[in-house]
């Protein structure tokens, strides 16, 4: 895979300032002997990757072999460049917004700058993410109903339970998270209560795939409604995000050419 070389492998452990749970086990959500682990991190790329003619953007790392889907017991990773993480959490994307909100009990890795980013999380909030949250929640809803060309990988769930319960649980879990930052300003991670308990039974069938679409469609009209009167900023601090990004990789590279030298 084109982001799994050994170089990129290199680049990632070197300059990683944040790494943590991002799956299942951290939404509190986990089915027992039925889940991978996901985690994810952030890098800080050297000058000629970013001053330079190289690129990277992004390491790959998959326990479970190529073209093959991960199952229990495996570790899916995604170590993303500084800059890339940036631009997409500024965007207020769901899943690159995870290493703000995780527990600290769920961070596996942190430096200096990686506490400094956790501590800023309030400037990646804001009304913009309304409008990524519904897109990612139906995206999942189009895998769930067949819609356009998203069908399932998963025929097992739907020989077990009539639907993909993996879709309608990924499709709430965003409805339900995406109104949580907005009312908040901060995403729930875990999922609260009573909906954790819900999110769980629906991924073992106990609830219907009705249920799972009256569900997500009620979030979706609270995500619509909040991306309007929600008190939040209608964009997040880019200007920030510039400063800081600069300062950071700047120390950073003050820091391995003193180590070098």
């Amino acid at each position: 895979m084109r982001h799994s070389t050994d170089e990129f492998a290199r680049l990632a452990e070197r300059g990683t300032i944040l790494r943590c749970q991002v799956g299942s086990g951290v939404h509190g959500t986990a089915i027992d002997g039925q889940d991978d682990r996901d985690e994810m991190g952030v890098c800080v790329e050297p000058p000629e990757y970013v001053a330079g003619l190289r690129q990277f953007e992004q390491y790959i790392f998959r326990t479970a072999g190529e073209g093959e889907r991960s199952g229990p017991g495996d570790l899916d990773l995604v170590v993303y460049a500084l800059r890339k993480w940036m631009r997409l959490a500024l965007a207020g994307n769901p899943t690159v917004l995870l290493p703000l909100y995780v527990p600290e009990a769920e961070v596996t890795h942190r430096t200096d700058l990686g506490r400094e980013l956790r501590a800023e999380g309030h400037r990646f909030v804001s009304r913009d993410a309304a409008r990524r949250f519904r897109g990612y929640l139906r995206s999942q809803r189009a895998g769930l109903t067949g819609e356009g060309s998203r069908h399932t990988n998963r025929p097992e769930l739907v020989a077990a339970y009539g639907f993909d319960t993996k879709y309608a649980y990924h499709m709430v879990r965003l409805g339900v998270q995406g109104v949580g930052l907005l009312e908040t300003g901060r995403m729930p991670v875990p999922v609260p209560e009573p909906w954790r308990t819900w999110l769980r039974e629906l991924r073992q069938g106990r609830h219907t795939r009705d249920e799972a679409l009256e569900a997500a469609a009620d979030l979706e009209a609270r995500l619509v409604a909040l991306s309007e009167s929600s008190d939040l900023p209608e964009r997040a601090d880019s200007a920030w995000a510039n400063a800081w990004l600069v300062e950071a990789h700047q120390r950073t590279w003050r820091e391995w050419a003193a180590e070098a030298a």
